[in-house]
Order: C-alpha cells, then sequence, then structure tokens
C-alpha cells in the first residue's frame, strides 16, 4: 500500500498541491501568505512521500522544525495547525478517490492516511510543547498562565473534534468524555462519567472478551488499534467504529488507566455498501436488458400473428377481442424498449435536443412503479422549447430521480404536476407534488451525498445529490420551494442562449 499511495503523490504531485493550497488561500490567507503556504504544502507533499518509503519518521524532524517555526511565528495555534493539516489529507484522499486503480479496499487507504497524519501531528504537537516548556522554565511567574492557555488550547481540540476522545481509568470508569463523543454516543458529560466502560458495549460476549483483549494490550504495549468493531449509542443503536488505544501512565509508567479515540465508521462502511450494491446493480440492469432483448422478438412475431388474423377475421366480438390483445403487446414493447433504453450505459457524448422527449420518457420510466396506482400525473409541455446543449442519459437521470423522490413524498397517493416552459435565457422544467413537503433547515442539505430522511434501506441519500450535480455541471441550476405539509417544487433552470440560433 505504501508503494501505491507514493506513486499516486507524485503522479499527482501538481494537483493535490494545487487543492491544498486553494483550501489554504480560502482559510489562512489573513495569516499565511500566498509564497508560505506554497512553500510548506510542497515540502509536505515531498516529506511524505519520503516518509511512505523509509517508513522511518525521523525523516521528518526537521521538515516539522522548520514548520513549527513558520506556524509560532505567525502565532498559529495546534487547533489549527490540525485544520491546516485536515485540509492536506483531504486533497490526497480526493486524488486516490479520482485514481483508476483500485488495488487497495477504501478502508484500509483511510486507515494509512490517518495514521500517517495523526503522527505528524502528534510530533509536531511534542515540538510545539517542548518549546512552550523551556518558554515556561525561563520565566517561573509565567508557568500559571501559560498552563491555563495550553489546557485552553488541548480543551478547545477536545471539544472541536468530531471523534470521541475518553479517558477510562484502571477502575474502567470514565473519567473523561469530549464532545465528539457526545455526538457520536448522545451522553452528555455528566450522565458518562464516574460510569464504566461496558456502558458503550453492545450486549454479545465477543464484545466483551475484546474489552479483555484491549486492557491486555494497553497494560502490556502501551497502544493498539482496532480497526472494526462496534459500540452502541444512548439510542441503543450499533454503529460501526474504530479504536485507537493509548496507554495512561503514572510518573513511574505504571498503567493507570487508558486514552481511547473512537471513529464513528458506519459512513465509510456505508458507502463501501453502496458501491457493492451499485455493481451489483449495474450487472442486474446488463441482465434485464438482455432479458428484455429476448422479449421483444416473440412480441414482435405475435403482434405480426395478430395483425394477419385481424385481415381475415369478420367477427365483430373476435375483432374487439384482438385489438385488445394488440394494445396490450404495444404497450409490452413499450415497457421493454424502455427498460433497454434505461439500462444502458449512461454516454457523456452532448447533443443539442429539444428535452420534451426526455421528460416524456421518465414520465413513461416511472409510471411502471408499483406505487403510482393512485397517483394522478398532470402534465402541461411546451413542444417548442429551445434546444439545449446536454447528455440526454444523464438529464434522464435527474428526471427519474425527482419524479421518484416525488412518489416518495406523496406515499403512492395524491398528484405529480410536469411543465415547461423558457424565456429568452433558460428553459425550466417544473416537477410539483401535493406531498409531506420539506423542512426550511432540511432544505439546505437535501443535496448533500448519503443525506436521507428515509428509512434505513428504502434510500442511499445519493439521488439527488447526482441530480444536483449533472444539472450543474451544464451550467444550470435545481430550484426548491416547499412547505410542509403542502408539497414541493423542484425547478430545473439550464440555459440555452449559446446554442440558440
Amino acid at each position: 500500500m505504501q508503494k501505491f499511495i507514493s506513486e499516486i503523490l507524485q503522479s499527482n504531485f501538481n494537483s493535490i498541491l494545487a487543492g491544498w493550497n486553494q483550501k489554504l488561500l480560502k482559510n489562512f490567507k489573513d495569516k499565511l501568505s500566498e509564497s508560505q503556504i506554497k512553500t510548506f504544502t510542497e515540502s509536505s507533499i515531498n516529506t511524505f512521500i519520503e516518509l511512505i518509503e523509509k517508513s522511518e519518521y525521523k525523516y521528518a524532524d526537521q521538515y516539522l522544525i522548520e514548520t513549527y517555526n513558520l506556524f509560532s511565528k505567525e502565532n498559529l495555534s495546534l487547533l489549527e495547525i490540525s485544520h491546516i493539516l485536515s485540509c492536506g489529507r483531504y486533497s490526497i484522499l480526493t486524488s486516490i478517490e479520482s485514481s483508476e486503480s483500485k488495488k487497495f479496499d477504501t478502508v484500509d487507504v483511510l486507515g494509512f492516511l490517518d495514521d500517517l497524519f495523526e503522527q505528524i501531528f502528534a510530533r509536531y504537537s511534542m515540538i510545539h510543547q517542548e518549546v512552550q516548556m523551556k518558554e515556561l522554565a525561563k520565566d517561573r511567574d509565567r508557568l500559571a498562565y501559560k498552563l491555563d492557555i495550553n489546557q485552553q488550547q488541548l480543551k478547545n481540540i477536545l471539544h472541536a473534534s468530531d471523534s470521541a476522545i475518553l479517558i477510562v481509568d484502571d477502575q474502567e470508569k470514565f473519567i473523561a468524555w469530549s464532545k465528539g463523543a457526545e455526538k457520536i454516543f448522545g451522553y452528555t458529560e455528566q450522565e458518562v462519567i464516574g460510569k464504566p466502560s461496558t456502558l458503550l458495549l453492545p450486549n454479545e460476549k465477543k464484545y466483551f472478551e475484546e474489552l479483555k483483549y484491549i486492557q491486555t494490550e494497553a497494560k502490556k504495549n502501551g497502544f493498539l488499534k482496532i480497526l472494526e468493531t462496534e459500540r452502541r449509542t444512548k439510542r441503543g443503536d450499533i454503529i460501526a467504529v474504530r479504536l485507537n488505544v493509548t496507554k495512561l501512565p503514572s510518573p513511574k509508567g505504571e498503567y493507570i488507566g487508558r486514552t481511547i479515540i473512537i471513529n464513528d465508521f458506519s459512513e465509510v462502511k456505508k458507502l463501501k455498501e453502496q458501491i457493492d450494491q451499485s455493481e451489483k446493480l449495474a450487472v442486474i440492469g446488463q441482465l434485464a436488458a438482455g432479458i428484455a432483448h429476448e422479449i421483444g422478438n416473440p412480441l414482435a412475431s405475435i403482434s405480426s400473428l395478430v395483425q394477419i388474423i385481424q385481415r381475415k377475421n369478420e367477427d365483430e366480438f373476435i375483432s374487439k377481442q384482438l385489438i385488445t390483445i394488440k394494445e396490450n403487446i404495444d404497450r409490452i414493447s413499450k415497457i421493454v424498449r424502455e427498460l433497454v433504453d434505461y439500462s444502458r450505459p449512461p454516454s457523456d457524448q452532448k447533443s443539442v435536443i429539444q428535452i420534451t422527449d426526455v421528460i416524456k420518457t421518465a414520465l413513461g420510466i416511472v409510471k411502471y412503479d408499483k406505487r403510482v396506482r393512485k397517483v394522478k400525473f398532470e402534465t402541461k409541455l411546451d413542444n417548442d422549447l429551445p434546444k439545449v446543449n446536454i447528455v440526454p442519459d444523464q438529464l434522464l437521470q435527474v428526471f427519474v430521480n425527482i419524479l421518484i423522490n416525488a412518489l416518495d413524498a406523496i406515499e403512492g397517493n395524491g398528484t405529480i404536476k410536469v411543465k415547461s416552459y423558457h424565456d429568452k435565457i433558460h428553459v425550466f422544467v417544473e416537477i410539483i407534488d401535493n406531498g409531506c413537503g420539506i423542512a426550511k433547515d432540511i432544505i439546505e442539505k437535501v443535496f448533500d451525498p448519503f443525506y436521507t430522511t428515509k428509512e434505513v434501506g428504502k434510500g442511499t441519500g445519493l439521488g439527488l445529490a447526482i441530480s444536483y450535480g449533472i444539472i450543474k455541471k451544464f451550467k444550470g441550476h435545481i430550484l426548491i420551494e416547499s412547505e410542509p405539509g403542502k408539497g414541493s417544487c423542484f425547478k430545473i433552470k439550464l440555459p440555452y442562449e449559446e446554442n440558440h440560433f
């Protein structure tokens, strides 16, 4: 894995550098100059490559000293340093995710990067602490003040961290509980302090055996890491977590407890499961297209035979029945055609089209959903819409996603209106439902990846996020107007002025 990540850093050096620089310029332009930021990020990536290849953190010492001199001169706090390194971690992770190589599991890559940045930050903190202690030794009167400042900085870090940071004493009682722990598990500090560490364990034998193993390893080796396990929240939910455990020593080095850093692993695990599921769906889509093709051939033969019989038959009753048979054959053929079209791998080839046909295709697909029996569809489509330059398959995906979202909102009983129109610059498509509506505090989150209000197993939180990304790519917008209890309107706005002749 070291070789893989080192190759990614080297081959994507400039893109990682640009991404990191951009984030730091945005957040620290009032404290660091552009040249300082560029020098730091370039030195950092080179150091990371050297660390990964040689697996010796001593090579980072000179880099850390130079970094400390730069940041201490600009009075940057440990919390700000942590944020600066997090920006770098994000830029590297983005390059790895965009890499065509899928040699390693996402979980393993995340774990490796977390270890790398935790070690860098820990060693930086040691230098920071050592320098501060030397300063304190020079002036005894400043000792109390400096200690208070350090404690406050540590408290700020603990409270700002998204990770759960806990301390358990040698009696297995909680003696420290961070805000991150409260966020993940739901317990406040007052509810936890003094309670046994088993409070967070699911009620299964294997977790109590795991606790004994943690205790033994912490006492014996001073440190251990568990990449994937589970813990229980206040609500009783079982969540996937990752643990970093460190021995808490007395002045004589004896075990007096342990510190535990817990990261919520649920979203990463969910992402991995969704990737696996998407691969399965892709295979099913190909299979469905094949089956649809095989159905289409005999349907064509049956349709031809019905037409022959119609021409030769003179019985009125039989003629009516043959008409019914022909209508149903045509209906099946249409379903098969649309299934093949929707199962076809999406193309990235743009074309100048009039989007009314795409809207009609999306409606045709959604109308086969089992929930539409009591749903009324009302359409008011402008057949003379100006043409737009877009990828039809991707636009179809947007319409289907939003229509399915509307079906969920009305719970299979209500009205969905679809209308299209244009002005001098844009074409508009509105999809309106009279369903449950969206609260104001949720509207701004609906396009976030993995955000969903649906029950587990009923939605991934990706449909609207993907739709938003597609429309933005074509310089358009998706606007939402909604009122709880009355329904929602999703308005898609696409420019056409560049293609309007």
